[in-house]
């Protein structure tokens, strides 16, 4: 019997995995039998070492690096990732950017940087790889019109909750939300799904360079949970919505965040009394 949670045979791009949540993703994802393109920026030897990692698993794998804020080089990376694994299955939009400004102080030029890969990126690399998904299912089967596949879009609890310093982060997060809803619906003809990963604050390493503190500091003041989020948290999440096990759920936006965004924000404890 088939397990439907096992991710054998698929093959998946995973864009920003050369660090953090896209790097945990891959390297489930490749855990549960998934072969793999991990694309990167700047963590060339992030990337390489998980790619490494990965073929040590018995899967293929391959780092390319692309600046996913240009629409070419979203085409370029999709068509190239397809090429090395024969076609797509899944695409996780992982890569991203945030800048902490205040919102009198956000120029054109940061709001371009973090619109331009978090939305333009999203989207086409998106809509590349559907291309892809399309060309793969009429492959396997020429009569049938459905292609098959998932689109797993990273966005955030910024989509849903206001946090200072974040006004251009929030707004692409909150447009990745409205954008997978709508392609969700366009997509469901073809059987392509695409939902959301909307996790809270996760122990990556860019959060160390500021502040070496602030995964104890945080969980334990802030997340009810008692801890915040690990990469892995993300892999296992990301690696049920790219398997069959969930083929019947499509654009949804799924919060993982140990009880952040179900927690009143009350700077005090409400006291007991009947009205």
């Amino acid at each position: 019997m088939n397990n439907p949670y096992s991710l054998e045979g698929k093959l998946i791009l995973v864009t920003g995995a050369g660090t953090g949540i896209g790097q945990g993703i891959a390297l489930e994802a490749a855990r549960q039998g998934a072969d793999l393109v991990l694309s990167y920026a700047h963590s060339a030897k992030g990337a390489q070492e998980a790619v490494e990692e990965i073929k040590g698993m018995g899967r293929r794998a391959l780092a390319i690096s692309a600046d996913l804020g240009e629409v070419a080089e979203c085409i370029r990376l999709v068509d190239e990732a397809a090429a090395f694994l024969g076609g797509l299955d899944g695409l996780v939009n992982n890569a991203g950017v945030t800048l902490t400004l205040d919102f009198l102080d956000v120029t054109e030029d940061h709001f371009n940087r973090i619109y331009n890969l978090n939305i333009r990126g999203e989207f086409f690399c998106a809509q590349q790889a559907v291309r892809h998904m399309i060309k793969r299912g009429q492959q396997r089967d020429p009569e049938q019109p459905w292609a098959g596949g998932s689109i797993v879009n990273v966005s955030s609890v910024h989509g849903f909750v206001g946090c200072a310093g974040h006004s251009v982060y929030a707004g692409t997060k909150g447009a990745i939300n409205a954008f997978t809803r709508e392609l969700a619906v366009e997509l469901c003809p073809v059987h392509i799904r695409a939902n959301v990963l909307a996790p809270g604050s996760i122990e990556v390493e860019s959060y160390y360079k500021t502040d070496p503190n602030y995964s104890r500091e945080f969980g334990d003041s802030i997340v009810p949970w008692g801890r915040i989020g690990l990469p892995k948290d993300c892999g296992y999440i990301a690696s049920f919505l790219l398997s069959d096990a969930s083929e019947f759920m499509t654009g949804h936006v799924l919060y993982f965040d140990g009880g952040l965004t179900a927690k009143m924000a009350l700077p005090f404890q409400p006291k007991s009394g009947e009205r």
